[in-house]
């Protein structure tokens, strides 16, 4: 069960770049729950599957004698949940969000990469990814707000922003 979970119901198993599919995957569930319920459930949805997560990924990890495996994607989805409900909804925003995202989170730059390598357990791998999200939504939402005026917000009836 614990895997199903920290697999993203099996997207992590999926081959190349299992982080890439966890995150597009992430992203495709965090836009329709943004759209469909609002900004401010998916925002206390990462933060709720990070409280979670953390405990079940120890779980895991003690189980298998594993720490922070590629498969485990449980991450990602908190992650990009987080930098698309901070980044801005609508297809484009969503689309910036997952980008930076997979960007801080491959690069882990500065002190990302400082929790990813001296945090341990389930609060180690879900905390970098957090943190990735949280920056990615910053970024994502500052681009947001400065191409709007420049922007359509629609383009056949689909929103961009």
């Amino acid at each position: 069960m614990h895997k199903l979970f920290v697999t993203f119901f099996g997207v992590g198993l999926l081959r190349p770049a299992p982080g890439t599919w966890g995150s597009v995957a992430g992203a495709i569930c965090g836009y329709f729950i943004y759209e469909f319920l609002s900004r401010e459930t998916l925002f206390l949805a990462s933060i709720l599957l990070f409280l979670v997560s953390i405990k079940i990924i120890d779980a895991y990890e003690a189980s298998t004698q594993t720490h922070d495996a590629s498969h485990i994607v449980i991450d990602e989805v908190a992650g990009v949940w987080l930098a698309i409900a901070i980044g801005g909804g609508g297809i484009l925003a969503s689309v910036l969000a997952l980008v930076f995202f997979r960007i801080f989170d491959i690069t882990k730059p500065s002190f990302i990469g400082k929790i990813d390598k001296q945090v341990k357990g389930g609060l180690g791998v879900m905390g970098d990814d957090m943190l990735a999200g949280l920056i990615a939504g910053l970024v994502a939402g500052a681009i947001w707000v400065l191409s709007r005026p420049y922007l359509p917000e629609q383009i056949f009836g689909i929103a961009l922003f």
